[in-house]
């Protein structure tokens, strides 16, 4: 049987992998998580920002504060 994550050892699994990052106000950002903390402030690397679907700029790096995150999840590929 195998044991449930806690969100906390999910968020340092995907560290180094390509993730979906959607705000509050419905903007994704879209990256490699570099870095998160206890506020869920994040750090992206190679970071594209997009809008109802659309890519409206890259960035290499970028930070997101923690209070505007709705959530995170793992890209399953590149686009």
């Amino acid at each position: 049987m195998s044991r449930r994550q806690t969100p906390n050892e999910f968020l340092q699994q995907i560290i180094g992998r390509p993730v979906v990052v959607k705000l509050n106000s419905g903007v994704d950002y879209r990256g490699v998580l570099a870095c998160l903390d206890g506020y869920m402030n994040i750090a992206l690397e190679q970071s594209e920002e997009y809008l109802n679907g659309q890519l409206k700029n890259k960035y290499g790096d970028a930070f997101i504060r923690g209070n505007n995150v709705l959530y995170i999840s793992t890209q399953k590929r590149r686009i």
